[in-house]
């Protein structure tokens, strides 16, 4: 196996449980702003996650569970608009500290950084999004510990098609054999498989964790730290937190 030369992470649900508890409330917030009566809680919004991005999942909530909804012949502005308004909430609740970071990632980010290891992100959320989550968990100026980020609208097809790792492996100047993806959700490993990462590794969440993730090289529950060790999805304790020692051994 290849030395690893950089590590490449999702965001949402991998670096901070981001989609309960921020994207969905502030989905509701933008919602309320525009005078729609949609209310998505914490079930339906599970449903809406097997759509990748923000503004197809809107689309997917109108065409399978809104259909009684009259929309507007300019059907991608309007949706565009609530997804700006969206994003505008999302950053405030990032402002306010209401989303940590999971178990383990400043910790592993940190520990490559000072090894030399290349750190980089592949999403389908927006550059502000992700933005606003690193600058109010890391702080400010933690957007340069990554040499690459992918994000958004960069790619025209987002998870599960491989486009965005693609198109990160291409900047990096790397092949899929030399990195090692983060993810918490079946479309995640499926994109990062198909552009030719081999080892994968899922830390789960609520939403996720009953998915299918046969084509990872490991699936647990947090990435762990000292006296919070991380689980596999068979109930087994890891011996340590996940550190680059430990994914040497992928």
């Amino acid at each position: 196996m290849a030395e690893i030369e950089a590590l490449v992470f999702d965001v949402d649900g991998t670096l901070a449980d981001t989609e309960r508890d921020g994207h969905r409330v502030a989905f509701n917030r933008a919602f309320a702003d525009a005078g729609l009566d949609w209310v998505w809680d914490a079930d339906l919004y599970g449903r809406l996650l097997s759509v990748t991005g923000g503004k197809e999942r809107i689309k997917y909530y109108l065409r399978e569970f809104n259909t009684d909804y009259a929309a507007p012949a300019d059907l991608d502005d309007f949706v565009a608009g609530l997804h700006a308004a969206k994003t505008r909430h999302y950053k405030a609740l990032m402002a306010e500290g209401r989303v940590p970071l999971r178990p383990g990632v400043e910790r592993l980010l940190r520990e490559a950084r000072a090894a030399g290891i290349t750190l980089a992100i592949a999403t389908t959320t927006t550059p502000d999004n992700v933005s606003a989550l690193l600058e109010n968990t890391l702080g400010p100026g933690s957007l340069d510990w990554f040499a690459e980020i992918g994000a958004g609208d960069i790619v025209p097809a987002k998870k599960p098609a491989p486009d965005i790792y693609d198109w990160v492996l291409r900047r990096l100047g790397l092949s899929g054999p030399q990195v090692i993806a983060f993810e918490d959700s079946g479309h995640g490993v499926s994109s990062a498989a198909d552009a030719g990462i081999e080892r994968i590794l899922v830390t789960t969440n609520g939403y996720t964790r009953d998915q299918d993730f046969s084509r990872a090289s490991l699936v647990i529950d947090q990435l762990g730290e000292p006296g919070r060790l991380p689980r596999r999805a068979d109930g087994a304790t890891l011996e340590a937190p996940v550190d680059l020692a430990f994914l040497r051994t992928l």
